[in-house]
């Protein structure tokens, strides 16, 4: 009888070979834009080996540099509260030692959390989980090096459209969910809100600002069967 193997399939591999190859890229936006702020070199290392959260990296280094340290702080600690959820969703598959969960929680990225909960069995959710964890950890600091090397070399990011990476990521993650009507309204909002602020508030505020996008999911629903015609009445008969 042939045994189950125990490495990883090829669909799993070329997946992280890919999504590496894209957090070389934005790895590197961060390193270049980093340098490019005026920062020490040591502060984009030490950024993605101890913070390793590549959007609140790009928005601390912007904010920083813009002089609003504790806006940095404040957006950096809304942005990352979707880990609460992330860690209770694979809280099982990190393993109940302290060692794993101290290293798997670092390594949980909103990408890992995708592809682990794609998973229905736990011995592949595990697998899949540190390979695409330790994977996305070793490319981001790869590209955050080339980066701050390239930051260096050029002295503009903009020159190599790295700037540009970043936000092209985003908007290529986003695109699914704007399919559904009321993520598409709270977006909307919430651009339409910073885009407003951005020329009277100080950086970092305006994207704060934006949260009243949310306020798109308190308004009545259309569509409701009060005052209506019922079916039965519409179907009846003449």
């Amino acid at each position: 009888m042939r045994t189950p193997t125990r490495t990883p399939d090829r669909a799993l591999l070329r997946d992280a070979a890919a999504i590496a190859a894209a957090m070389i890229a934005v790895g590197a936006s961060f390193g270049a834009i980093a340098i490019t702020y005026g920062l020490p070199t040591w502060v984009p290392f030490l950024m993605s080996t101890a913070v390793f959260a590549g959007g609140a990296q790009f928005l601390a280094v912007g904010l920083i540099a813009a002089g609003n340290p504790i806006a940095a702080v404040l957006a950096g600690l809304l942005l990352n509260a979707r880990h609460l959820p992330f860690g209770l969703a694979v809280s099982a598959t990190i393993g109940a030692r302290w060692r794993d969960r101290l290293i798997g929680s670092h390594l949980m990225t909103d990408e890992v959390v995708a592809f682990t909960l794609a998973e229905t069995d736990p011995v592949r959710r595990r697998r899949t989980y540190w390979l695409i964890g330790i994977t996305l950890f070793t490319s981001w600091n790869t590209g955050t090096a080339l980066g701050v090397w390239l930051g260096g070399a050029t002295g503009d990011p903009a020159s190599l459209g790295l700037d540009a990476a970043f936000p092209a990521g985003l908007i290529a993650l986003l695109m699914p969910s704007l399919r559904d009507r009321d993520t598409r309204l709270v977006a909307l909002l919430g651009a339409a809100v910073a885009v407003a602020l951005t020329p009277v508030l100080p950086a970092g505020l305006p994207v704060l600002c934006a949260l009243v996008g949310l306020a798109v999911l308190l308004l009545p629903r259309g569509g409701s069967d009060a005052g209506s015609p019922s079916r039965e009445t519409e179907e009846a008969p003449c």
